[in-house]
């Protein structure tokens, strides 16, 4: 059944947009995150004094919208389809997409869900960024596939720290020089570089900032 973008988005919520990032996004509370909820209270984690739960975030237009997305993934858990045609309808167009620039995976089904998200938006090159490793290793554990089009990118929990080894490409936060990703030299921004949505790529190194 086709449906329009005004009905994806009010089965779904609207889109994020990931500033200085080369396509949409979407976004879900911070606070709902199962493992960066608790890294806000360890220092020296990345999760320590979030981005994504002051600034923007907090702006009163933006909470609802934040919501709205979160109670949408919820209610999927039991009833998949119609969120999932939602957001194939919503990403259709776009060439990269990136999952969660606030918020993180609720359970092995959500990841199943995007992937399913993925599978139907062949032409878009997607990214998720994950801290959830014990979700991600259930989905597989039960059978479940990446798409080619679809980067699960798993995130190192402290700054400095190691990189998750679980087999799949990873991210970390670094306060050297080594940092790989290039956006702190034009202006925080991904510029040309597509590494994080690129599965080739085992390791992305952002430079705290």
């Amino acid at each position: 059944m086709t449906i329009t973008i005004r009905q994806a988005q009010e089965t779904a919520g609207t889109l994020s947009n990931p500033s200085k990032m080369p396509g949409k996004g979407t976004s879900t509370p911070a606070s709902k995150c199962h493992t960066g909820s608790k890294l806000q209270n360890v220092p020296g984690s990345v999760c320590f004094g979030c981005y994504a739960m002051k600034g923007f975030y907090t702006f009163s237009n933006v909470q609802p919208a934040l919501e709205k997305r979160y109670s949408a993934v919820m209610i999927s858990k039991d009833t998949p389809e119609p969120w999932i045609a939602a957001m194939t309808t919503l990403i259709r167009r776009q060439e990269y997409f990136r999952w969660h620039d606030s918020g993180d995976l609720q359970g092995s089904w959500h990841l199943a869900n995007i992937a399913e998200v993925a599978r139907r938006t062949p032409e878009t090159k997607h990214w998720i960024p994950t801290r959830e490793y014990r979700m991600v290793k259930e989905f597989l554990a039960n059978g479940g596939t990446i798409p080619e089009n679809l980067t699960v990118r798993l995130s190192g929990h402290m700054i400095d720290g190691p990189a998750p080894e679980i087999g799949l490409p990873t991210s970390t936060v670094v306060t050297s020089d080594d940092a790989t990703c290039p956006a702190r030299f034009q202006d925080n921004s991904c510029g040309e570089c597509r590494a994080c949505w690129d599965s080739t790529v085992k390791n992305v190194s952002y430079h705290k900032h």
